[in-house]
Formats: C-alpha cells, structure tokens, sequence
C-alpha cells in the first residue's frame, strides 16, 4: 500500500497506521454476516477514531453490511461514519 496514503489517512483521522493495519487483521477473518461482530467492529472503528456512533447510525451500517450494500471504496465507508 502507498506510504503516503496511509500517512496520510492518520494525519486525517489520528489514527495510527498500525492500529489501521490491525483491524485491517482481524477483519479479514470476521464474519460479516454476524449482526454481533458487525457491531463490535464498528464500536472498535469508533473508539479507535474517537468519533462517537449513535445507535441509529450504529443500525444503519450494521444493516448496510449484513444487506451487502456497502461501498467498498475507503471513501465511502468514511463518509458513513462522518455522516451525521
């Protein structure tokens, strides 16, 4: 991956690059069709960024993922957790 890139998301996020590698980890075995994982990775993507996710905004990702109707572009997927 682009170094520059990836400073470049902790620049804007203040998230470590090695914090992002490591979820990056444990999602790759994660069961994406399972309503509880869903929701324990987006409450550790919203510590991590310490951007606080209403339970609304909580249903409507987890309900996006298990319906595969999310974006796969880095993008995307940030503007749901900015979105308010």
């Amino acid at each position: 991956m682009d170094r520059n890139f990836m400073d470049d998301i902790e620049k804007k996020t203040g998230v470590k690059k090695e914090d992002i590698f490591k979820l990056a980890d444990s999602v790759q075995g994660a069961n994406l069709h399972d309503e509880r994982t869903i929701r324990q990775l987006v409450s550790q993507v919203s510590r991590m960024a310490g951007v606080p996710v209403s339970k609304e905004k909580e249903d409507q990702i987890v309900k996006a993922i298990i319906n595969n109707n999310i974006p796969l572009d880095m993008t995307s997927i940030a503007k749901m957790f900015t979105k308010r």
